[in-house]
């Protein structure tokens, strides 16, 4: 009697980036998104809702602390390995990202990876 076959293949692994559904905003009070902080929003949503296996659990909260945007990603427990990355290389990734996208409008921002 063989063991079953528990092997699935590399597309069922990867989520399709056609289906990737954006993440879930949530604004920190009755405030409107700037344009920058829309684009800067939708660079992460797009990273992080294609590296993770439940793209349907990704939040991302926007917060106003002091003069800055902060970003707080919240993902599926098992993705939290995934957003941050071996040693937290994607997350230092993610935050070179979104200070390239943020400084074309002068925003300050952080990126808060949330458990």
């Amino acid at each position: 009697m063989s063991a079953p076959d528990d092997t699935r293949r590399e597309d069922e692994l990867s989520p399709d980036v056609s289906e990737a559904t954006p993440a879930e905003l949530d604004l920190d009070g009755d405030e409107e998104l700037t344009i920058g902080q829309e684009s800067v929003l939708n660079l992460i949503s797009y990273v992080v809702v294609n590296l993770v296996r439940h793209p349907d659990d990704v939040r991302i909260d926007v917060l106003r602390k002091q003069d800055r945007d902060i970003y707080q990603v919240h993902v599926h427990d098992e993705d939290l390995g995934k957003v941050i990355g071996k040693g937290g290389q994607t997350a230092r990734a993610l935050r070179v990202l979104l200070m390239a996208a943020s400084a074309k409008t002068d925003q300050r921002v952080g990126l808060e990876i949330v458990e």
